[in-house]
């Protein structure tokens, strides 16, 4: 049986989310890969061990993360269940529905129906009586607003959830949610999306300036752009990367010399800082002031200690920023 660490809040920062009460590590893990059936067991534990002994309390999951569909959720389930039950008010765990999950019309998007059938699947799996956080994974355009957000507020009535947070949203849209949530007294906290060095589309949308007019907390994922921003492809594409083994979400046409040449004077920057790539790339999201934490997803225990290394130098000279900037433009 696992034991967590006297000293497991020691050095980790906690940051709160907007203007709620809710705070969060600015170091959070996400369940999005390795933690699915084609994982191996052992390996996930001592990642989750290793996160908690060092303050990281936060663990992110979605309906469908595996692979298989559900298959994350289901291991650490069972992670929950062998050992960190004695743990369960120390933890912010949350899941998302919005994308595919199972078939026919009823597994995916923004429907009351979808989001409701779906988190009680989620908690199933979990184990669990609620989770603290359930997000909306996306837009859905076609289901109206105030059908999604009403799905919302039956889930934290029910006790199902504590807090409710929105994945992938546009700050229009933001907006429009927020102001229903907010009439309605649901205690919408945070939004989760895709930022990082190379990708600036939140700033683009107007999601990160509405989140910080709106007192709302931000949590990132990809912070190392699916490790581009680290020293995985400052020599070319090696033959056991993601870029090689997948490609879905990042190929090779993609990796062409010039992205290679801004990889490296990013890291001659890092370097200069004292830190690796990727230490940077994690510290440049949290020198945000909108920034509540940083996702990080994890193949082995080290690259949880490798990132946590990061809140050490999260301070960035003015002439830093701008060539970072001047490099990915």
């Amino acid at each position: 049986m696992y034991v967590a660490s006297d000293k497991r809040y020691e050095n980790m920062k906690y940051v709160r989310c907007g203007r709620s009460g809710l705070e969060l590590p600015a170091i959070s893990l996400g369940l999005w890969h390795n933690f699915g059936d084609t994982g191996v067991y052992s390996n996930m534990e001592q990642m989750c061990f290793t996160a908690f002994d060092n303050g990281i309390t936060h663990f992110d999951l979605a309906n469908n993360y595996g692979p298989k569909y559900g298959s994350a959720e289901a291991n650490f389930g069972k992670i929950m269940k062998e050992h960190f039950m004695p743990y369960r008010d120390e933890l912010i765990i949350s899941t998302k529905a919005g994308y595919d999950m199972w078939p026919g019309p009823y597994g995916d998007h923004g429907s009351r129906k979808y989001l409701i059938a779906s988190l009680d699947q989620s908690l199933t799996r979990l184990g669990l009586d609620y989770v603290d956080i359930f997000y909306h994974h996306r837009m859905d355009p076609d289901t109206p607003l105030e059908e999604t957000c009403g799905a919302l507020e039956q889930i934290v009535r029910s006790g199902k959830a504590l807090y409710v947070g929105l994945s992938n949203y546009d700050g229009r849209t933001l907006e429009r949610a927020c102001a229903i949530l907010d009439e309605r007294n649901v205690p919408f906290v945070i939004n989760q999306n895709r930022y990082n060095i190379f990708d600036r589309g939140i700033e683009e949308n107007g999601l990160i300036d509405a989140t910080a007019r709106l007192g709302k907390g931000l949590i990132i994922f990809s912070p190392l752009a699916q490790g581009l921003l680290s020293d995985r492809y400052l020599n070319g594409i090696p033959e056991d990367s993601r870029v090689k083994t997948d490609g879905r979400f990042l190929n090779e046409k993609m990796l062409d010399e010039d992205l290679i040449s801004r990889i490296r004077k990013l890291n001659d920057i890092a370097a200069n800082r004292g830190q690796t790539l990727a230490e940077m790339a994690l510290s440049w999201l949290m020198n945000k002031d909108a920034v509540t934490s940083v996702l990080v997803g994890a193949s082995r225990p080290g690259q949880i200690l490798d990132n946590i290394k990061a809140l050490d130098n999260t301070v960035f000279t003015g002439g830093e920023l701008e060539e970072i900037d001047r490099i990915i433009k």
